[in-house]
């Protein structure tokens, strides 16, 4: 390698690099480890996690059961080597697979067509607002502060470098719901959409109807979101809506330190050349039987840069395939009963404490206290891992803490977190 370079040593190769930016000494790392004592290492690490501690955090992120047979189906070998359709037409199993994903998004949304999946919920809103911004030929973005902070830092950033204009609308102080007034006056001409989330941030079971109403009524679409997908099992769809981006974390998807997740992409069929990513459609072989194949690709690598829809978004296929099996385990009745299981859990919970908002919730809910990072310092020593302080977030909620129960929460774990809430 050197001498394709045309010098004779690494010192050459680095020259030009200041003397005072190279390190001259051994790095200050141990030295290495055997396989065994490797394996012994990480063992001993991995004792100090958080084993045996309830969690009633959520804020995105929740903490769902995960069917044993799903890493058992997506660990097949045909799965798991198979990151992305780029020859997508000999892989008929992916295709079938991404086609029933597709279909149960859309049973699920309410939609008329979905995609072949998102990189997650962070990136599908973004993703929503520029296919707006698209449809409409308006380029100015309405976005509810009771969205997911995260999501609405990821869209900024996103409009930010496509000149895109983001302003915020309120929630109502009293129910947690988006302010309906700040909407209306908000609204104008150039509004290419309103985005809302439900269960919305606070765990505020939106009304979409009210939202797409005024939308619409100044030609502006509505993206609605969502973070919690298990809400869907007893909510309405969003049908009132005409694009929504979600996450599919509580689908059987590992929490696994913030990621890799799966989002969705789903709107009305009119809009569907403008919908980002790949779509499966269904056709037939040269023999007249049913065939699979990309009937939309509209990423750059598929078409003229300039015809691209994005040149970020591809389908998170293995991800998405977990999240597939997941609902076809629990399919439309399972879904409903798992719902209403964590709705009543989060009622017990919320019964208990002194929730801020009055809006309708599902299983999430602000509750208030004096001193949230003390509560859960206190909750820690009890192995309970508490909410999320808000006040970070949103300062003006300095007494509040975003807390969750699903179906994993026990009573008498929810029983022990209120004892430490009213101590």
């Amino acid at each position: 390698m050197l001498a394709a370079c045309g010098i004779t040593s690494a010192e050459q190769l680095f020259e030009q690099v200041p003397a005072s930016a190279r390190i001259d000494h051994a790095l200050n790392i141990p030295p290495g480890l055997s396989e065994y004592e490797i394996a012994d290492t990480f063992k001993a690490l991995g004792a100090k996690n958080a084993v045996g501690y309830a969690s009633f955090l959520g804020a995105g992120v929740y903490n769902h059961y995960r069917p044993v047979v799903v890493d058992t189906i997506v660990s097949r070998g045909e799965f798991l080597t198979s990151y992305t359709p780029y020859q997508s037409e000999i892989s008929q199993g992916t295709l079938t697979a991404i086609f029933e994903f597709q279909t149960m998004i859309c049973q699920l949304t309410g939609m008329d067509v979905a995609n072949a999946s998102m990189y997650d919920g962070s990136t599908a809103v973004p993703e929503a607002a520029m296919m707006a911004v698209r449809v409409t030929k308006r380029n100015r973005i309405l976005v509810a502060r009771s969205v997911h902070p995260e999501y609405r830092d990821v869209l900024n950033t996103y409009a930010k470098n496509q000149g895109l204009p983001v302003e915020e609308v309120g929630y109502d102080n009293e129910t947690g719901q988006i302010d309906l007034n700040d909407l209306e006056a908000k609204l104008n001409g150039e509004t290419a959409c309103v985005i809302i989330q439900s269960p919305n941030f606070f765990g505020i079971v939106e009304d979409t109807n009210a939202a797409a109403e005024r939308a619409h009524a100044k030609g502006a679409l509505l993206v609605f979101t969502f973070a919690e997908a298990v809400s869907l099992g007893i909510l309405e769809p969003p049908r009132a809506a005409d694009i929504v981006a979600g996450e599919l974390q509580s689908f059987a998807i590992s929490p696994s330190y913030g990621g890799p997740f799966a989002g969705i992409m789903a709107a009305k069929e009119q809009f569907i050349r403008q919908i980002p990513g790949r779509l499966v459609g269904a056709t037939k072989d040269t023999n007249g039987n049913r065939a699979f194949c990309l009937t939309l690709a509209t990423r750059e690598q598929h078409i003229r840069r300039e015809k691209a829809t994005s040149n970020i978004c591809t389908n998170q296929a293995l991800v998405a395939l977990m999240a597939t099996i997941y609902m076809e385990l629990y399919g439309k009745q399972g879904l409903r009963e798992l719902a209403t299981q964590n709705l009543s859990k989060a009622r017990y919970l919320a019964g208990k404490l002194k929730p801020r908002f009055s809006g309708p919730s599902f299983n999430e809910f602000v509750a208030v206290t004096a001193d949230p990072e003390d509560v859960n310092r206190r909750l820690l020593d009890r192995k309970i891992i508490g909410g999320l302080p808000l006040a970070k977030y949103y300062p003006e909620l300095s007494d509040g803490v975003l807390l969750c129960a699903t179906e994993m929460t026990k009573r008498a774990d929810m029983d022990a977190l209120a004892e430490v809430f009213h101590s």
